[in-house]
C-alpha cells in the first residue's frame, strides 16, 4: 500500500518521526507540494496524507486509486468532501490534538493585547527605561481582565478549554454554539447566549468555530457595529471567519481596541492583506497548533486513524 504525505514539513520539521506511518505501508514524504504537482506526486497511491494542500475533484479524477485521505488538522475544508464521498473515499481528520495548545495560545494573545509585554520589553532594550525620569512607565493602556466578559464563538473542546482559562482569570463567559450546550459545561459565569447577545455584551470575542458557509465572514461590518466600543477580537481558528477589510476599518476608527489573529484569509499572508499594517493588531504565523507536544499527538492520532481504516473500522470520518 502506497502512502504519500504531501506537505509534511510543518507537522514534522525534523523533531518527530514518520515511523508510525512507515509501518503501515510504502511511505513517501514531501515537505511541501505546489498545487500544480499534487496529482503527479499522488500518482497511483491509495493513501494520501495532507495538511493544507488542497485536494479538489479534478485531482480525485486524475488519481482514481485514492481510497483514503487523512487530514493532518482538525479543519478539513481543503478537501472536496462531496467529491470524495461520491467516490467512496474515506476522509478523516484529527479532532482533538490541539485543545490545550490552541486555548493556551488564544489566552496568550489576549494577555499580550492587555499588557503589550513584547513592546515594553523592546522599549526597555532600546534604553527607554534607563532614560526615564520615573521608576516606571507604560506606552500602551494596560487592561485588567477580572470582571470582563469574553464571548466565545464555537464552544467545542477548544472553546470550552479557553473558557476555563478565562474563567480562572475572573472573566465571565458568553458561549455561542448551534446546538444546546450540555449543562456540565455551563456555570454561574458561563452562559449560552445568542449571537446578538454575545456581540452586544462581550469585552473580548474569541473565535473557535469551524469554517462553514454559515460562519464565513461572521465578523463583518454588520456584526462589528453591534459590538461594544473598544472590544478586542481574537482569532485562532480560520482566517475567513473575519472580513479583514471590515476589521481593519474598525481598528482604524477605534471601534475595535485591539485584535490578535493567528490565521488570515490567505496563508502565508500577502503584503496587501488589509490587516497587514492595521493599527493595534497582533498577527502570528498560524502557530497556535504547533507546540511539539500537540504535533506529537497529531502524529499519533493520524497513525491510529490510518491503522483503524486498514483494519476495517475507520474513525474520525468526515466524508
Amino acid at each position: 500500500m502506497k502512502i504519500v504525505v504531501l506537505d509534511g514539513y510543518t507537522e514534522n520539521p525534523g523533531d518527530l518521526s514518520w515511523s508510525g506511518l512507515q509501518e503501515l505501508g510504502e511511505l513517501k514524504v514531501y515537505d511541501r507540494c505546489p498545487q500544480e504537482l499534487v496529482a503527479e506526486r499522488i500518482g497511483d497511491a491509495q493513501i494520501i496524507i495532507t495538511n493544507k494542500t488542497v485536494i479538489t475533484e479534478a485531482i480525485l479524477e486524475q488519481c482514481p486509486k485514492i481510497k483514503y485521505i487523512g487530514v493532518l488538522a482538525t479543519g478539513y475544508n481543503v478537501i472536496d468532501i462531496a467529491a470524495a464521498k461520491s467516490r467512496g473515499i474515506i476522509v478523516t481528520n484529527i479532532p482533538s490534538y490541539g485543545t490545550d495548545a490552541v486555548s493556551q495560545f488564544a489566552i496568550a494573545l489576549l494577555l499580550e493585547l492587555c499588557h503589550h509585554v513584547g513592546a515594553h520589553s523592546d522599549s526597555v532594550k532600546r534604553g527607554d527605561w534607563s532614560n526615564c525620569k520615573d521608576f516606571c512607565y507604560w506606552n500602551y493602556p494596560l487592561l485588567e481582565l477580572a470582571g470582563k466578559t469574553m464571548g466565545i464563538i464555537g464552544f467545542g473542546k477548544i472553546g470550552r478549554r479557553t473558557a476555563q482559562i478565562a474563567e480562572a482569570l475572573g472573566m465571565n463567559i458568553l458561549a455561542l454554539e448551534p446546538g444546546k450546550i450540555a449543562q456540565e459545561y455551563l456555570s454561574a459565569t458561563i452562559r449560552q447566549v445568542s449571537l446578538e447577545e454575545l456581540l452586544q455584551n462581550s469585552d473580548v470575542i474569541s473565535l473557535h468555530c469551524p469554517l462553514f458557509p454559515e460562519t464565513m465572514g461572521i465578523i463583518n461590518q454588520n456584526t462589528l457595529k453591534q459590538m461594544k466600543d473598544g472590544v478586542m477580537i481574537i482569532n485562532t481558528s480560520r482566517g475567513p471567519l473575519i472580513v479583514e477589510k471590515d476589521l481593519r476599518d474598525a481598528l482604524i476608527t477605534g471601534k475595535v481596541a485591539g485584535a490578535a489573529v493567528d490565521v488570515v484569509s490567505t496563508e502565508p499572508i500577502t503584503m496587501d492583506n488589509p490587516l497587514y499594517d492595521a493599527p493595534n493588531i497582533i498577527i502570528t504565523p498560524h502557530i497556535a497548533w504547533a507546540p511539539k507536544e500537540a504535533r506529537q499527538r497529531l502524529m499519533d492520532i493520524a497513525v491510529d486513524n490510518l491503522r483503524a481504516y486498514i483494519q476495517g473500522s475507520p474513525t474520525n470520518i468526515v466524508s
